[in-house]
């Protein structure tokens, strides 16, 4: 560690013997040790001069030279006073020179101390956390409370999305959660400190320790990561205690869909009871919902960042971990409204998109299906749309049934080889054009004329989106107010997008 010269003259021991006679005294020291002669100055080096040494002699001079040589950073001499000459030497070197008539020795110790001062506490602090947590598995709220009590500063536990699951933080979104590697984020005066919580055999973080630490104890912000490591750790044998649970759970739950998706009639009253132990409600209308992954995910551990995600309002959401990604459906008391339908898809498009940002998925949505035979329907629906949304990036890889299955019936009808000529030559006008009008005009059809959904698969702004659907029209001297002409417009779309292979 370091210090300066300015800090070390504050000691008391310093305080009340020490006298400046030249120098910086803002130099940082990095170590202090008695002198030896013909060793070499080391930078940052105080060296200290034991043995007296007569005022008049010139191995003092020749010491400055040898310390502004090897930037040192000062010498301690004992002396009550030097010459002249030699101070304007030690003024001109910038080399701090130090007299004292106190034991250079204890001097000596004493600075070694303030050195090894941040080493100590960091110590301390870590042999603190590891007695203060013990062996035993703890739960997060409670990591969290004996680290706060430890660091007496804002304490929280994030999950890998960055939101907050236990403490309190004042900027949790400051933490760059992409980047599994132990941070520290200035905040102003203050500073953010965080440590990612791994599994074993997982390169991406589970969960974040982190704490925030106020101006008046920034200064600290070197001393206080390990022992939010050895927190982390605690938190991490919390998470392999759990995780055992959750995968005892993950394949009950697994194995209790597989046998409902195999019904061929009525439920019996064992799966009947077996679902009510779950939560599970197999009357009323559900709507199926499938959500794959083209990447490994570990999805007993995001589970419950799926779970948040499909949150919809006046339904009862399930979400099941199932293959290599997740089923799940909402389930209503009453047959759902057109309405109440498409409202629920665009809630399930809002989770899709917020799910994206983390995870390479697509999600397919159901028709409403009543009872616990409608349940295997809709959940089928969702699959296969799931599955055909894998591939249509253009759709922002999701897809509602209702708009697959006129779809699915329309396709076959555009891949006939006289419709793709004419498909072509309607839309000519397009290409080659700035915007990426084509894509654009494909997507603003697929999201039902929506600009904010249009916007929203494209990634840009709804303005742009609303300023390339004005050229659009005006280059294709069309209506896309007109359902004819947006029926015309969205098959040539889809035949030449498909064709074409984009």
């Amino acid at each position: 560690m370091s210090t300066s010269v300015r800090r070390l003259l504050a000691l008391p021991e310093w305080r009340r013997s020490v006298r400046v006679l030249a120098g910086d005294v803002d130099r940082t020291v990095r170590l202090a040790r008695p002198m030896v002669p013909d060793r070499p100055v080391e930078v940052g080096e105080l060296v200290v001069v034991v043995q007296p040494m007569p005022a008049t002699d010139w191995r003092i001079d020749a010491v400055l030279r040898r310390i502004a040589d090897g930037d040192g950073a000062g010498v301690l001499l004992p002396a009550s006073e030097l010459l002249d000459t030699t101070r304007l030497l030690g003024d001109r070197l910038g080399v701090p020179l130090l007299i004292t008539t106190a034991a250079p020795l204890d001097l000596l110790i004493a600075a070694r101390l303030q050195l090894a001062a941040p080493t100590l506490d960091r110590a301390d602090l870590v042999l603190a956390t590891h007695d203060a947590l013990g062996p035993r598995i703890r739960t997060p709220e409670d990591i969290v409370t004996t680290v706060h009590g430890l660091l007496d500063a804002p304490v929280a536990l994030l999950d890998a999305s960055g939101a907050l699951l236990a403490g309190k933080l004042p900027h949790a979104g400051g933490v760059r959660v992409r980047e599994p590697v132990p941070q520290r984020i200035q905040l102003g005066e203050d500073v953010l400190l965080a440590h990612p919580v791994l599994l074993p055999e997982s390169a991406r973080p589970m969960l974040w320790l982190t704490a925030e630490l106020p101006a008046t104890g920034a200064a600290h912000a070197d001393i206080v990561p390990p022992a939010l490591s050895v927190a982390a750790a605690a938190v991490q044998r919390w998470l392999l205690a759990n995780r055992l649970d959750l995968e005892r759970d993950a394949r009950s739950r697994a194995a209790l869909l597989g046998d409902l998706l195999r019904l061929d009639d009525e439920p019996p009253a064992d799966l009947r009871r077996r679902a009510a132990d779950a939560g599970w409600t197999l009357g009323g209308w559900h709507i199926g919902i499938r959500i794959g992954t083209q990447s490994a995910v570990d999805t007993v551990a995001r589970n419950p960042e799926v779970e948040r995600a499909l949150h919809p309002e006046g339904g009862e959401a399930v979400v099941v971990e199932h293959g290599d990604g997740w089923t799940g459906w909402v389930t209503f008391d009453q047959e759902p409204t057109a309405d109440r339908v498409r409202a629920l898809a665009a809630q399930l498009r809002a989770a899709h998109h917020e799910l994206q940002r983390t995870m390479d998925a697509h999600m397919g949505v159901g028709r409403p299906h009543p009872q616990a035979d409608g349940l295997a329907t809709t959940i089928a629906e969702a699959t296969d749309a799931a599955r055909m949304a894998r591939t249509r990036p253009e759709s922002g890889r999701f897809l509602h049934v209702d708009q697959l299955g006129m779809a699915q019936l329309l396709l076959e009808w555009t891949r006939t080889d006289t419709f793709e000529p004419a498909a072509r030559t309607l839309i000519a006008p397009l290409r080659g054009q700035p915007g990426d009008l084509i894509h654009t005009l494909a997507a603003y059809l697929d999201a039902e004329s929506s600009i904010a959904e249009t916007a929203a698969v494209l990634g840009v702004h709804r303005n742009t989106v609303a300023a390339r659907i004005e050229r659009i029209e005006r280059l294709l001297a069309v209506d896309l107010g007109h359902r004819d002409e947006r029926l015309a417009l969205h098959l040539a779309c889809r035949a030449v997008t498909l064709a074409d292979g984009t």
